[in-house]
C-alpha cells in the first residue's frame, strides 16, 4: 500500500480532530526519524516534547520487553514491582509525599484539581474559585479545558466547571487582585507551553506562592511538558524558590508510553478510597517505563547534559534572530525554546518549509514555533537544524 492510499482510507476511519501532515512515519533512531519512503526527519519536536530519550534507546526497550514476559496488567486492588519503583524515584526527584498514576497528563489535572476542590470543601470554603492563567494550555478534557485559558478551546464544550477565573501570566498584581480567602487554588505552568513559550519570572512564581500561603490555597504547577529534564531541572519549579501543593506530569515521564502522574504534598493528599481511581494507570507495563526512564536520566547525568547543550541551543537561535528580520522574539529556557515571527509569517508555514528540509518542528501558537528536542541532542544535532531551519526561513 502506498503513503497516500494510506492515509486517505485512514482519515475515512479517523475522528477529524487533527490535520496532520501527510507524513507516514516508520521507525525512529537517537533523534531521528524516517517514514515509509525512506526519508530522514531530525527531529526537534519530540512527539510533543515526549521522547526525552530519544528513539530506541536500547535499555528502555529492553525492560519493557522484559516487562511484557512477566506482567503487562493487574489493576489497582494489587500492589506491583514497577510501580513500588517508579513511585518512590519520583517522590525523591520531585519532593512530593505521594504519588497517583494516570494515563495521560488531561487525567493529571483533573486528578489535581479535584484534590484542591476537596481541600476547599473540608476547610469550608464556599462557592469557592480557581485561579488559572490566560493563554495557559491544560488538556482536552472537561475539567482540563475549565482551567485552559484560551477561549476557543473552551466555548464549543460550554458550561464548564464553574467559578474559574483567568489572571496574566507573569503579572502578579492579576493574580492578587483575584485571589481571597475564598481561592481554593492557582493552576499554572511553570513555563507556558502552547501559549507561545514563557517561562514563569521568579518574582511572580514566587509571589503565587506566597498568595496561596496567605489565602491557604493550593499551588499546582503543571509540569506536563516543562518538567522531566527539560530546562535542566528534573521539574522547572525547583528553578525557583518554590514548592508546589501538587504538581502534574506526563509526556517524558514515559517517553513514549501513555503515562501521567500527579504528585503532591501530605496537607494535599485529601482523597481516600473511593474518591478517585483508574484502570490502567499505574499498572506494571507503564511503570517500568517510568522505572527505566528516572533510571536511564540519573544513569546518563540527562540533567548535565542539557544544562551543557541547551546555552548552545539558545545561541544557535540567536544568531538565526539576528539573520531574519521577521523573527521578532526568542524566549525559553533549556531545551523548551521559542521563536516568534512577525504575523505575516504564519508558524504552519515555517513548519511545513523545515518539514521540506527534513527538519521537524512544532508551532506553539499563530506565530511561534517551539523547539523540543530529545534530550540527548548534541551540538552536531543544534547544528544541522540549524542549516535545514536557515535555508527553510530563506524561502519564506
Amino acid at each position: 500500500m502506498n503513503t497516500n492510499q494510506m492515509i486517505e482510507e485512514v482519515e475515512g476511519a479517523y475522528l477529524h480532530t487533527y490535520n496532520r501532515y501527510k507524513i507516514v512515519l516508520e521507525k525512529g533512531e537517537g533523534v531521528t526519524l524516517y517514514d515509509t519512503e525512506g526519508r530522514e526527519y531530525l527531529d526537534f519536536g519530540a512527539g510533543i516534547a515526549v521522547m526525552g530519550i530519544g528513539y530506541n534507546n536500547p535499555r528502555y526497550n529492553q525492560a519493557l520487553k522484559d516487562q511484557i514476559d512477566k506482567l503487562i496488567h493487574t489493576s489497582n486492588l494489587f500492589y506491583n514491582v514497577p510501580g513500588h519503583n517508579a513511585a518512590l524515584k519520583l517522590k525523591e526527584v520531585s519532593g512530593m509525599d505521594r504519588v497517583f498514576f494516570t494515563n495521560s497528563g488531561t487525567e493529571a489535572i483533573e486528578g489535581a484539581l479535584k484534590l484542591a476542590k476537596k481541600y476547599a470543601n473540608s476547610v469550608g470554603k464556599k462557592d469557592y474559585t480557581i485561579i488559572a492563567m490566560e493563554h495557559s494550555f491544560h488538556g482536552r478534557s472537561l475539567g482540563a479545558l475549565s482551567v485552559t485559558g484560551t477561549e476557543h478551546y473552551r466555548e464549543p464544550f460550554e458550561p464548564l466547571i464553574p467559578n474559574v477565573k483567568f489572571a496574566t501570566f507573569n503579572d502578579l498584581s492579576s493574580v492578587e487582585a483575584l485571589m481571597d480567602d475564598n481561592t481554593a487554588c492557582v493552576i499554572m505552568e511553570s513555563v507556558q507551553g502552547e501559549g507561545g513559550i514563557y517561562p514563569a519570572k521568579k518574582e511572580f512564581i514566587e509571589g503565587v506562592r506566597a498568595l496561596c500561603d496567605k489565602h491557604n490555597a493550593f499551588m499546582i504547577c503543571d509540569e506536563i511538558q516543562c518538567g522531566m529534564g527539560r530546562t535542566g531541572k528534573m521539574f522547572a519549579f525547583q528553578n525557583y524558590d518554590v514548592k508546589p501543593d501538587i504538581i502534574t506530569v506526563a509526556k517524558a515521564l514515559g517517553c513514549g508510553v501513555p503515562v501521567g502522574a500527579f504528585l503532591c504534598t501530605q496537607k494535599a493528599a485529601t482523597m481516600v478510597p473511593g474518591d478517585h481511581g483508574t484502570t490502567y494507570g499505574g499498572n506494571p507495563f507503564v511503570c517500568s517505563a517510568v522505572d527505566v526512564v528516572l533510571d536511564i536520566y540519573k544513569d546518563e547525568k540527562i540533567l548535565e547534559h542539557v544544562c551543557n547543550v541547551s546555552p548552545y541551543l539558545w545561541e544557535k537561535l540567536e544568531e538565526l534572530k539576528s539573520k531574519f528580520s521577521f523573527i521578532k522574539d526568542h524566549r525559553g529556557m533549556g531545551l523548551i525554546q521559542g521563536l516568534e515571527f512577525d504575523p505575516s509569517v504564519k508558524s504552519g508555514d515555517v513548519v511545513l518549509a523545515a518539514q521540506k528540509q527534513g527538519l521537524i518542528l512544532i508551532g506553539a501558537s499563530q506565530n511561534t514555533v517551539r523547539f523540543v528536542p530529545p534530550l540527548v541532542i548534541t551540538k552536531s544535532d543544534i547544528d544541522a537544524m540549524f542549516n535545514k531551519l536557515s535555508v527553510a526561513l530563506s524561502g519564506i
